[in-house]
């Protein structure tokens, strides 16, 4: 921590997400004096509503896309072939 700075951090452990192990929340000087259970509960809410970080989002993206083209791609060699093949 900063010398000369005081703030009041909320550390949660047990994340209940996937991706993250856990999170530091610094809360804003009107909240200091809630009770503490119930800011773990809307961090914890919080932190199970976040998504996949980007990199991920777009690798699954990548991959989906991907196996799509390559099917429409044998399906239309596969149309090709039998269209030739019966003439």
């Amino acid at each position: 921590m900063i010398k000369g700075i005081n703030r009041t951090i909320i550390e949660v452990t047990e994340t209940d997400n996937r991706y993250y192990e856990r999170a530091l929340l610094v809360l804003k000087p009107e909240y200091t004096n809630v009770q503490r259970s119930l800011l773990e509960k809307e961090a914890k809410k919080m932190l199970h509503s976040l998504s996949a970080p980007s990199v991920i989002t777009r690798g699954k993206a990548f991959f989906y896309w991907s196996i799509r083209l390559g099917a429409s791609a044998v399906a239309g060699a596969l149309i090709t072939t039998l269209v030739f093949y019966y003439r």
